[in-house]
């Protein structure tokens, strides 16, 4: 078991994109990692990537969507670690970009479980260890998007649960208070990963067209979670925006 004066994180959606780069920043920032995401053969690459951050990294597979699956995720967890400084809730999925009436019930139940559901799930868990753990305390991160204050044409699903995120993230804030846990949320725009690596093509906007869109480089989201999870626990950053300077997001589009 890692000794309790260790910091330990878990990042969901771990496999890729935006939480495999904060997986290995955090790794490199001296934190022992556990990466969670359904396929543990992609989680298991991650880890081979990295054999210097060998003893860092843990892979254990988890659908957020699933109850069972989460418990799996936090026995194994208490059977490796003492205390838990760390949640990133990462793991999102969207939904077909088509008119809301053309949307089906299961399309938008599964965006729900995952970005919103699958958060309440991980959070909860997280906040059983973080109360009772000694020292007491620690912080979660939601991954908020800029859809948590604008959306994009045909993403109802996908913006409707990350404006939900937002009212987890200030409960998890207001009700965390008094046991030294943390709430923070990132809403990110544009950061270059295998998800957004289209942007530069084009991505439609309200008016109708098709307008390439700058990116910026992962590593400022890896630095904007690290800034926070270094902060005492007598401090927060409770909501900040990370994004591409020239998006389309602050202004009339």
């Amino acid at each position: 078991m890692v000794e309790s004066s260790q910091r330990v994180a878990i990042v969901t959606g771990a496999s890729a994109g935006i939480g495999r780069a904060v997986v290995l920043g955090l790794a490199e920032d001296g934190f022992h990692v556990v990466l969670a995401g359904r396929r543990k053969e992609r989680l298991d690459g991650v880890v081979a990537e990295r054999p210097d951050l060998e003893g860092r990294l843990v892979a254990i597979q988890c659908d957020v969507t699933q109850p069972e699956s989460i418990d799996d995720l936090f026995v194994s967890f208490e059977q490796r670690f003492s205390r838990l400084d760390l949640l990133f809730n990462n793991a999102g999925i969207g939904a077909r970009a088509v008119p809301l009436e053309e949307l089906e019930i299961d399309e938008w139940q599964a965006v729900v479980d995952t970005n919103l559901t699958g958060s309440f799930l991980m959070s909860r868990r997280a906040m059983r260890i973080m109360k009772a753990q000694a020292p007491r305390g620690g912080r979660i991160i939601n991954n908020g998007s800029v859809s948590a204050h604008v959306p994009r044409p045909l993403s109802a699903p996908y913006t409707a649960t990350k404006h939900a995120v937002t009212g987890l993230t200030r409960s998890i804030c207001l009700d965390g208070r008094s046991y030294d846990i943390c709430c923070s949320q990132i809403d990110i725009g544009n950061a270059l990963t295998d998800m957004t690596a289209g942007a530069g093509d084009g991505l439609a906007q309200p008016d109708g067209r098709i307008v390439p869109e700058p990116v910026m480089d992962v590593a400022n989201v890896v630095n904007t979670i690290l800034m926070i999870a270094n902060m005492p626990l007598d401090a927060n950053v409770p909501f900040v925006t990370v994004m591409a300077n020239g998006m389309p997001y602050i202004g009339r589009g």
